[in-house]
């Protein structure tokens, strides 16, 4: 009796110490796209700065399919939710500032049971040109204050999205270029690499990252050509 109440005890204790991990194992075969979160910073004054390239994305995003934005004080952001190519989205704004951006991401996240591979961020990208947008899974922060945030509440294998915005040319200019508006020329170019990446959205939640990075990379070099 003895030998089978130790049995039973390991096998109930052994069974929730197994939990968290079996939860973890599901997320991991389940990569859908979950939560799209837009960087910048809140306020009418940085409305229109570069930085704010992420919020400008999900905003279109939710007028384009409906969505309505709702404040979220307990996760500290803006929330929003929406259908693209019948798959179910939530849409993210921190309404923290850009270098505190991670707390309100982690807090969500962990709420909704979204893994980092359910989520892309989308920010500003001074390494790309205006015109320019890239998707990722993984990799470094870049020098961008809002990414590695979340890469310090998260880890790093979420999916970024990329809008390039330009360098200004030296490292002393970034700050004050980044919370500067673009230049007409440079904001039709980053509102025409947003649009391709709108329409991209459809074809990573239906067929997966490669052919989406395939249709939007290639576009992007189209454009960019285009141009020169």
């Amino acid at each position: 009796m003895g030998s089978w109440r130790s049995r039973k005890h390991q096998l109930m204790h052994g069974a929730r110490a197994r939990q968290p991990y079996a939860f973890l194992a599901r997320l991991m075969t389940d990569p859908q796209l979950k939560l799209i979160v837009g960087l910048g910073n809140p306020g009418a004054e940085y409305a229109r700065t570069r930085h704010n390239a992420g919020f400008w994305f999900v905003d279109e995003l939710a007028r384009s399919h409906g969505g309505s934005w709702r404040r979220e004080s307990r996760h500290q952001c803006e929330l929003a939710r929406v259908r693209v190519a019948d798959v179910e989205l939530w849409l993210m704004k921190p309404t923290t500032f850009m270098n505190r951006s991670g707390a309100a991401v982690h807090s969500l996240c962990g709420f909704q049971r979204i893994a980092p591979a359910q989520l892309l961020v989308v920010h500003d990208e001074i390494d790309l040109p205006p015109g320019v947008v890239r998707l990722k899974q993984g990799g470094g922060h870049g020098g961008h204050n809002g990414v590695r945030d979340v890469i310090a509440q998260l880890g790093a294998e979420f999916w970024r999205l990329r809008i390039g915005v330009g360098h200004p040319g030296s490292k002393e200019q970034v700050l004050d270029a980044v919370l500067d508006r673009a230049t007409p020329a440079e904001q039709q170019l980053i509102d025409a690499a947003l649009g391709r990446a709108h329409a991209a959205l459809p074809e990573l939640l239906r067929d997966g990252a490669q052919k989406a990075m395939t249709l939007l990379h290639t576009r992007d070099e189209a454009a960019t050509s285009g141009d020169s």
